[in-house]
């Protein structure tokens, strides 16, 4: 008789504990979505700020900006080379329309080709830095009549934020897979 109580005593413990894990993972992961939203809240609004002061610092000159501004706004102090993804970035915003990951890449090819040097696979490198800009909310991608990804700056549409009435547009992650 002892034993079996014994079992049922160790039995109803362990529900207890079990019951207990449970309630604190659905808190922590609660609590880890709403951090993650908040996250995504303050990553647009830099971005927005960043824009901003580029886009200020482009109707002046570059060396308006302070070098703890400019540390700001590129993430890098002093002398600050221009990268691959800030020849994205000025693709885009010269384009005026919507490019595809090798029309972006050939017209830096065209205009700075040593900035691809350093990359085993250009297009690659180009696709990735595309997709980081649009989860940035500088850039907006959408699938194209031929079913490729295209990108767009996005200033040129008014909105860091891509939603409207047309459902193949998309602020990140997940394309159709024969868009990749």
């Amino acid at each position: 008789m002892e034993n079996e109580t014994i079992r049922e005593d160790f039995a109803k413990d362990a529900e207890s504990k079990a019951l207990r894990v449970q309630e604190v993972l659905q808190q922590v992961q609660q609590e880890l979505r709403q951090l993650l939203q908040q996250r995504a809240s303050v990553v647009q609004r830099i971005c927005t700020i960043k824009k901003t002061i580029v886009g200020l610092a482009s109707l002046l000159e570059d060396d308006v900006l302070n070098s703890e501004l400019r540390e700001l706004v590129h993430g890098s102090a002093g002398t600050h080379k221009p990268g691959l993804t800030q020849a994205c970035r000025v693709v885009l915003m010269k384009a005026g329309r919507a490019m595809g990951a090798r029309e972006v890449r050939d017209q830096i090819q065209e205009t700075a080709p040593t900035i691809l040097t350093g990359h085993k696979d250009s297009m690659a490198s180009v696709t990735t830095i595309l997709t980081r800009l649009v989860t940035y909310g500088e850039a907006q991608v959408t699938v194209a009549a031929n079913g490729k990804r295209v990108w767009r700056w996005a200033a040129e549409t008014g909105s860091a934020t891509v939603g409207g009435d047309d459902s193949r547009r998309s602020t990140g992650g997940s394309a159709p897979a024969n868009a990749r």
